[in-house]
Parts: structure tokens; sequence; C-alpha cells
């Protein structure tokens, strides 16, 4: 079965579009029921019927339902009438759609719903109106600091920022927490105390964005109309796409930095490690913080010299690209440590499944010929960073490049079909590290620049390729890479970038989580002219 399933709770999960065929896999998975939330027609000739799959649902003794949603028109009865397959249907259930979006956003809002009342179930098709000068989708890095850059030079415009989650996370952080440096509970706010005041906060996610008519569609069935929009909802983890690996996070010896409830998992199997093998992985570019998953090793490997059992254990880096760093002025620096901590490094060698239990994690690994062959290597600890990719409600709009990315002109920030669209963060197609650092100065480029457009006047600002990436080699050190587009070393101090220093570790340890909440989501804008 080419799909895989996304296990919300323990008798429910969603996936993309089924076919008949995928039934002896869904039976064997244990699942006694599925609901089909995709029309039918949706996807042309190639889509099966709901009737074709309740009948292959049946010869495999599985109770089927057909509850047909369209996309961004999830109404308040379609979402109790989910609840109540929920109650009523055998379990574990599964639930389906194109790509499983509009089931999961169904399955949050049946936990949400109120009971049905006696007034209309159907929303209005527009519940809000055109007051919003700017919508701004996302309330992470890139979203709250654009926003509070803008109010800081307008502080009379209406902003709408789109963000469902109910906190806000520190990410670069989670490496140090990996490496039992930090505590997770300082890279967590609630999300209501980073908005800047006087913005509209709407608590829903984003199921589609239409901008020949200039809204949006939310997962709660309402429509947001925007006068311009804003793009930053960062990039989406792909947990799914390693066979195996969601049902064996968080034990097994399986872990990874990049989500905050098993980043302090990290340290826990770093520091109680005494021998065997230990790998690190790196998917496919780009990725969220690109030095990320040799920071994790190093801070381990670091830890196990300090502690006398770096001998005993086999240190392995698999990484799906062909260098161990793009920009090839810090590539020596690095090599050092490698070779200081005597880890492995296998290029080309991408992460495809996991079998926790039996502690195996399989790669593809190509050679020089372009040969792809499948290779088992045990382990005791493995540290995974997961494939990333672009929401799917930007991959499947008019604001996506061929890469699925919301395109953007690389200078501007602006997009090149929509003018009153901008985007910065993760998501935009920008070839730039996908780091805070970058959304810090992309914040002040798309707030002048949108500002300008808005007055009808030139737009003063260019991004150029702006990145940080403070690589800590050992507790203590850090090579702090700073470069823009084509690799150029953009650093902002007066020493050499690629030596390991102990001020690149005060930077990343100490000042940069405190300027990160009290200076950068603040519009603090130290340091970010990038006018050329």
């Amino acid at each position: 079965m080419g799909t895989q399933f996304v296990r919300h709770d323990p008798t429910f999960s969603t996936s993309g579009q089924i076919a008949t065929e995928d039934f002896a896999a869904i039976a064997a998975a244990g699942f006694r029921s599925v609901i089909c939330n995709r029309p039918d027609g949706e996807g042309g000739p190639g889509q099966p019927t709901s009737e074709a799959i309740r009948e292959a649902a049946k010869a495999a003794g599985i109770e089927f339902a057909f509850l047909p949603v369209e996309p961004g028109r999830i109404a308040p009865g379609q979402a109790q009438a989910f609840g109540r397959l929920l109650q009523t249907l055998p379990k574990p259930i599964l639930a389906y759609c194109r790509t499983g979006n509009r089931s999961a956003a169904l399955y949050r809002l049946a936990h949400t719903a109120e009971p049905v009342q006696a007034a209309p179930t159907v929303a209005p098709a527009c519940t809000w109106d055109s007051s919003f000068d700017i919508v701004v989708i996302g309330g992470g890095s890139a979203g709250i600091a654009v926003t509070a850059s803008l109010l800081r030079r307008q502080s009379g415009l209406k902003i709408a920022v789109v963000d469902p989650r109910d906190t806000h996370d520190y990410q670069p952080a989670w490496t140090l927490v990996g490496g039992g440096l930090f505590d997770a509970r300082r890279t967590r706010r609630p999300m209501s105390e980073v908005l800047p005041k006087g913005v509209t906060w709407i608590r829903s996610a984003v199921t589609r964005i239409e901008p020949d008519e200039n809204r949006v569609r939310l997962d709660n069935g309402q429509t947001l109309p925007y006068r311009d929009l804003i793009v930053a909802p960062g990039l989406r983890l792909a947990w799914e796409r390693i066979e195996g690996l969601e049902q064996a996070l968080g034990k097994y010896g399986v872990t990874s930095n990049y989500r905050y409830d098993l980043a302090p998992y990290t340290w826990e199997l770093v520091r109680s490690m005494q021998s065997g093998s230990a790998l690190f992985t790196q998917p496919a570019m780009p990725i969220k913080c690109a030095g990320a998953p040799q920071k994790a090793m190093y801070l381990a490997c670091d830890h196990w010299r300090r502690s006398g059992v770096l001998n005993r254990i086999n240190v392995e880096f698999n990484t799906a690209g062909a260098v161990l760093f793009g920009v090839a002025a810090f590539v020596p620096p690095l090599m050092k440590y490698v070779t200081r901590y005597r880890a492995n490094l296998a290029f080309s060698s991408n992460l495809v499944a996991v079998d926790g239990p039996g502690k195996v994690a399989h790669f593809d690994v190509t050679n020089a010929d372009g040969i792809v062959s499948r290779v088992a290597k045990p382990f005791e600890m493995i540290h995974v960073v997961p494939p990333q990719v672009a929401p799917d409600f930007i991959r499947d709009s008019q604001l996506a490049d061929a890469a699925g990315w919301c395109e953007v002109d690389h200078a501007t920030l602006q997009h090149p079909r929509y003018p009153n669209v901008f985007a910065l963060g993760d998501v935009c197609s920008a070839p730039n590290a996908k780091t805070a650092a970058a959304a810090r100065k992309q914040a002040v480029v798309v707030a002048e620049n949108l500002l300008a457009m808005r007055a009808g006047l030139p737009m003063p600002r260019r991004y150029d390729g702006y990145g940080a990436c403070p690589l800590t080699v050992e507790r203590g050190k850090v090579v702090l890479a700073e470069f823009g587009y084509g690799g150029k070393l953009l650093p902002t101090f007066p020493l050499d970038p690629t030596r390991p220093s102990s001020l690149g570790w005060v930077l990343k340890a100490k000042l940069l989580p405190w300027f990160y909440w009290n200076g950068m989501l603040k519009a603090r804008e130290w340091l970010t002219n990038t006018t050329v």
C-alpha cells in the first residue's frame, strides 16, 4: 500500500486516497471501519468510487461509511456527523480523503463541536467581513515577526493572524535540549502571550488559498477575505514518509530533536548509552536548519567523550546528500570534529524505514553509478530528521512553484503573479537556509515592501539570502555559520566565521533565546539592514 496511515489516537487514523486493492493491508493493520470523506468524481476518472470502496470493504469484513466533504467547506453539521461515526463505528477507524487533511480536520472539529441545536447547521459562505488590511497565515517565528514589524511601522493596521496552535515554540533551542543543555519548558509559551497586541487571532487551520478571489478557506468552514496576504505557515514534517517511524518515535531508542516532546528523550538516550551503535540521519534538502542533524551528533559525541565511553560507541551520520554541509567554507572545521569523534560518514544514504522493536533502520544507498540498494543497519539509538515539505494547502494552490513551495521573487519576497501576496520563512521558495535567523531579516523586507506596495511606492528592501546556523560542535564551542545566496559568507562580527568560538556558544545558548522572545518577536530589528 503506497498510502501511509497517520495515527491520531489509539482508535483513529487517517490516510490519503486508498484503492480497492489496499484492503488486505488495511485489514492487516487491524482497522475495523473505514470512512470516506472524499466526494465521488473529485479527482477525475482515476479515482475509485465510494461504492467500489464500499464493496471492497465489505469483502474484507470492514464497516464503511460515506461522508463526503468539499475542500475548505466543512460545515458544523458535518463535524457533528463525523463525531457520531466515531462513536458508533467499530474501532479502530481509518478515515481518508485525497491527502488526509479533511479527515484530520473533521476529527479535530468533532472533538470541539457543540451539540446539535435547532439553529441552522451550515455556516454562511463568509463569516468574516473585509475589514482586515492584512491577513497573515502562520503564528510561528516568521508570522509573528512580520506582524510585529508591520505594526511598528503602522500601528493602526488591522491584521488577522491565522493559526490553530495554542502554543509558540522557540525551536532553535531543541538541539540544546537534546544535548542536556537547555530546559524544554523554556522553549514554549502560550500563543496568546507572544502575538502582538491589537491583532485578531483566528484559531483555525487553512485548507485552501484562492488568490484569484483574494480569500482563504478555513477548516471550520469559514471563508476569510483579504486585501493583502502574507504566507508564513512554515513547513510540514513528513514523518509518515519513513515507514514505521511514527509508531517507533519516543521508544525503542528512536528519537528526534525536531519535536518538542522528543528532544528530552534524545538526552535520556545519550546520557544512558554506554556502548553500541548510534545512528544520526539527514533527509534530502531543503530542511529546517540544515545543520541541526549533525549538531545532534556533535553534542552527543561530546558528552560520550567527556564520559569516557565514546570509544565503545559506533557513531554514523547518514545523509541523503553528497556533502557534509552545503557551504564549502565550513566543511573543513566540521570534518575536524567528525575525525575527533571517530564518526563514520555515509553519504547518499537515505532513511526509508524504521523497525523499532527490532532496532533496525533501513536506508536506500546510492552508489557512484546511481544504483540504489537497500541496506539494513542495527542501532541502540537513532536520531531521525524527517523529510520536510510545504503544507498541502500551499502545494495544491496557485501560489506554489514546481517544487510545491510558495513562489516569491528572491529579492523582494513578493509573489511574481499575485502582487498582493508576500511570503517568508520556511515556506517560501527563496533558496536560502530555512532558519529563524533568515526569518528575522525577511520580516523587515516583507514589512517595508508590502507597505510601500500599498502606498504605490517602489519597494525599498532587497533580501540577500541571509541565514545563520550556529553549529554546536561541542559544549562551549560553536561554528557561527552565517551566509547568503550562493554560499556567500555574511558574518555579523569581525571574526573568522569558520573557527569554533566560545562567543558563538554564548550567543547560541544565552543571548539568542532571550533576544528571540524580547527582540525578534517584538520588532526590535537590530542588525537587519538588507537594503541594496
